[in-house]
Order: structure tokens, then sequence, then C-alpha cells
């Protein structure tokens, strides 16, 4: 069974133009995000799904430029864009990573592919009933559902936003809610803002590597609680 993590990728964010090309503390964003990504185990093969659009042209160079692989695919359309994306290489599970999460984590993502994986359940997600700090977000889903929801899915804005087709029919689907045993989803670790940026850059400088986990963070804004308020405002965008 091969689980390829996805994730989503494009230069036109309205708030943050071209920030997962951004230089994050001597590497680009998007580098960032596929390094940890690339660390969890549980992973075979990740994917960079950018849109055809002219303007995501410089994405696609890079992409071959790092030897990271690549699938262009609609820009409003992101659930065919996955879709495509999980035919050409071949997935039975996905997990769904955006690229404005530079603080991904391996380990929570091992988690959530394991405890899928052992439920037997068709979508397994921090996302549902939040608990761990945004940016950390993670969905994980076979190809089965992917298929099921590309085909029947007929709502515009859902298409956009990949999975609310998958969550809002829990009679049709087996469906995991992963949560923590203590909440931080009040802290906001995705980068959609200058501030959300220079909160990560923080993050990033402050280690000599990119080995850190997230209680390594924790425990980082635990001794610079000032660190906390560079952001604690940004209004997340409703999707």
């Amino acid at each position: 069974m091969k689980t390829v993590a996805i994730i989503q990728a494009r230069l036109g964010s309205t708030r943050l133009p071209g920030k997962v090309l951004l230089d994050l503390a001597g590497d680009s964003m998007l580098a960032r995000v596929v390094h940890r990504v690339r660390r969890a185990a549980s992973v075979d093969e990740v994917v960079i799904a950018t849109t055809v659009e002219s303007r995501d042209d410089e994405l696609a160079k890079v992409c071959a430029s790092r030897g990271w692989s690549c699938f262009r695919g609609s820009e409003h359309d992101v659930l065919d864009r996955y879709y495509q994306t999980a035919r050409a290489h071949g997935a039975d599970v996905i997990v769904r990573i955006t690229s404005d999460c530079p603080l991904i984590e391996p380990t929570l993502i091992d988690a959530i592919v394991e405890r899928r994986e052992l439920q037997q359940a068709d979508f397994a997600s921090n996302t549902l009933q939040r608990t761990y700090p945004r940016g950390l977000d993670t969905e994980v889903f076979t190809s089965t559902l992917l298929d099921t929801a590309w085909r029947d899915d007929r709502n515009p804005a859902w298409r956009e936003h990949v999975t609310p087709f998958m969550t809002n029919h829990p009679e049709r689907f087996s469906i995991i809610q992963f949560t923590d045993a203590e909440d931080h989803s009040d802290l906001r670790w995705t980068v959609d803002t200058p501030q959300d940026f220079a909160l990560v850059e923080k993050v990033f400088t402050h280690f000599s590597d990119d080995a850190f986990t997230q209680e390594d963070v924790l425990a980082l804004l635990a001794r610079n609680p000032e660190w906390v308020k560079i952001n604690e405002g940004i209004e997340q965008k409703i999707v």
C-alpha cells in the first residue's frame, strides 16, 4: 500500500504573495515543508501539486531543480488536482498537506496515518476537532474515498478545499477525529500573513537544524511568550 503526501502549493496567495518561495532562515518555506514531510516514516512519496497557471511556472521550475515530484492541475478545482496527482503517482493513501505549514510535524503525520490504517477508516484528521496548533493540519484519506468525492462532489466551493464533501457525509464515510491530550488550538503556526511569517522565521532561526519537534516549539514559545503575540490577532480565512 503506497502512501503519498500531496502538498498543494501556488504563488497566487492574496495576503502574502509568493509566500511559498520566501526565504525562511536559509531555505524556501516550501523546502521546509517538503523536508519535514519527508521525515515522516509512513510516507512513501512526496509530491507538490501546483496549478497550470503561468504564474506557477516558477514553482514548477523550482521543483524540477530540487528534484521534487511535481504535478500541475486546476487552480480552483483542487479536488481534481488531488485526484489527478494521486492517480499519476499510484497512491493508495493520500496525506493532504498545505504549503503554508512549515512547522508540520512528521511524528503527527505518522500517528494519523497509523490510526487510520489501524481502524481501517476512510478519513482521519486533526482538523475536525482542533486541539493542535493551526499549522499542523494533516488530513489522511484513502484513494477510494478520493475517487468517490471527485465523482460525487458537485459543489465548486467544496472542491476548492478538497475534503469538505468527505467530512460533511459522516453517514457515508468512516471518519476519525485525531485529538491531543492538551489543547493548543489557540496557537497559530500557519503562514498566511507577514506576521505569521515573522513568527515561524524566529522559530527556524533559533534551531540549528530541521529536526525539531512540536514539543521543542512549544517549549521555545513558553520561554519566549512575547513571540506568540506577533500573530495572535490574525483571523483565519474562512473556507
